[in-house]
């Protein structure tokens, strides 16, 4: 058994330094940003650097607006990098497709130094290759090319053939101790000599993968388990570039756990619990998601699942992940958003819902006095009961209309005695001072008209003047309401509901 390559960093503390380089391909989903996180939550935990790169060599599938896209995401969620793109530093620069003179410069002193070759095999060559040895086809590139003379290489260029170039693989066990997973060994043979350069010259992502983090002085690599198998290549790329001068230490590696949909299978870009901006447009708060998200693979403790940032960080070492599968649950992510919403400063919580209202047409944009006034006394009826922001224009929208819209639900489910209830309801406030026409002094009222002198219980009492008031089964607390709206409206909505029923 071999051992892990002395050369692999030792760093700790201040001289860590993580990176997160997603491709702007589609929109930033779940898992990718959970990677972000705990690659965040690593370097504040050590004091250490989070180096922000974009991998963006792929024209035909990259776009600017998902670059953009990325940008948003992560302000939203206030993960802040050292380094990167639109912050600079000393490597910059952080967006691969600049960086091509970078790249060739690397792949001059691999090619100097013996350790990268050219190949002109074709599939088709090496498949016929394989059938001839009794290989299975799978096992691919044979390691042909390896010593091809000078005169093979200018036959094949007289047959206009270009060449691939390939790193030349160390023909031993490679080993290395996974952060999350423990010692993982890649017998020797296991995979070829493998390409980074294309025979028209664009570099591979196994490729200027390495060299970025080489030259960048990542010494953690901490990425989802799919990647895993790359890190055999990794590991030989790496070593290459110590023998070539290029860098002088090989990274320390860590796998996080898929994040699974249903069943099985690995969440899928496309399903809706992936999507952080539709997670956003429903109303999850970046402290609640991210909390969410952090306990996909970890754990503050036993029997404790709601935490602020600030603990994560203190907590979060990347080593007490685990390696097991994690399941997106959706009703937990809200549970836990609606623990966040609730610790939030009632002037906070009231700024945050403020655009979920305007969207949906119920306050300004930039809200009036009057209309920040009443969403000051009516946000703190809700706070406690919102899993989601986005539920607060159902929740809070009878008070900036003039007109009711009922539920049909709620309509449907009013007892046969409505009517006369709602009249009662009517007559009892009719009497109440406007100077008393507060919760308790709207709760004396109603619970005099409709406990006692009807002896109806609570629970069946406030049910209708609740679908006059509101148009929904669940509101806000009635009597407060009521209080907000003020005596005439509250009498006017109970009356109406009247006629409405005939």
């Amino acid at each position: 058994m071999s051992a892990p390559d002395p050369r692999t960093t030792t760093a700790t503390g201040a001289d860590v330094r993580v990176r997160f380089c997603p491709s702007p391909t589609g929109l930033p989903h779940v898992g990718l940003v959970r990677t972000a996180l705990f690659n965040w939550a690593y370097a504040r935990h050590h004091g250490g650097k989070l180096v922000f790169r974009i991998e963006d060599t792929d024209a035909a599938r990259d776009s600017e607006e998902s670059y953009q896209q990325l940008l948003d995401a992560l302000r939203w969620l206030r993960i802040a990098w050292d380094e990167g793109v639109e912050t600079g530093g000393p490597h910059a620069p952080y967006r691969q497709s600049q960086r091509h003179d970078i790249y060739r410069e690397v792949l001059d002193k691999l090619i100097a130094a013996g350790l990268v070759y050219e190949s002109f095999s074709t599939a088709e060559e090496i498949d016929a290759r394989n059938e001839a040895a009794g290989r299975a086809k799978q096992l691919g590139y044979d390691n042909h090319d390896r010593d091809l003379t000078e005169e093979q290489k200018a036959a094949f260029r007289a047959e206009g053939r270009q060449p691939a170039l390939r790193l030349r693989v160390p023909d031993e066990d490679l080993t290395y101790v996974d952060l999350i997973r423990g010692e993982v060994t890649f017998p020797a043979g296991s995979f070829p000599d493998f390409v980074i350069v294309r025979p028209n010259g664009v570099p591979l992502y196994t490729f200027v993968n390495p060299v970025d983090d080489a030259l960048m002085g990542i010494t953690h690599v901490l990425r989802g388990e799919d990647l895993m198998p790359s890190t055999a290549r990794q590991l030989s790329l790496y070593r290459a570039l110590i023998d070539a001068g290029v860098t002088t230490f090989i990274p320390r590696f860590g796998h996080m756990p898929l994040v699974l949909g249903d069943g099985t299978k690995k969440l899928s870009k496309r399903d809706p619990r992936a999507d952080l901006f539709l997670q956003r447009e429903k109303g999850m708060i970046p402290e609640g998601l991210l909390n969410y998200l952090a306990l996909l693979g970890w754990s503050i403790g036993p029997d404790r699942d709601v935490f602020s940032l600030e603990e994560f960080v203190a907590a979060f070492d990347i080593e007490d992940v685990n390696p097991n599968p994690a399941r997106f649950d959706q009703k937990k992510a809200e549970s836990i958003n609606g623990d966040h919403i609730r610790m939030l400063a009632p002037d906070d919580f009231a700024e945050r819902i403020v655009p979920y209202l305007a969207q949906a047409g119920l306050v300004d944009a930039n809200p009036t006095d009057d209309q920040r006034a009443l969403l000051a006394k009516a946000a703190p009826l809700i706070q406690e009961r919102l899993p989601l922001l986005g539920d607060a224009p159902g929740l809070l929208g009878f008070l900036f209309s003039d007109e009711v819209a009922y539920d049909d639900d709620a309509l449907a489910g009013l007892p046969e005695n409505a009517g006369v209830v709602l009249t009662a309801c009517v007559g009892a406030l009719e009497v109440v001072p406007e100077a008393e026409f507060t919760a308790q002094g709207i709760q004396d009222a109603l619970s005099g008209a409709l406990v006692e002198n009807l002896g109806l219980k609570p629970r069946v009492a406030y049910g209708p003047p609740r679908v006059a008031i509101t148009g929904r089964r669940v509101s806000p607390p009635l009597f407060e309401s009521m209080e907000l709206l003020g005596k005439a409206e509250s009498i006017r909505r109970l009356s109406a509901l009247v006629r409405k029923l005939g």
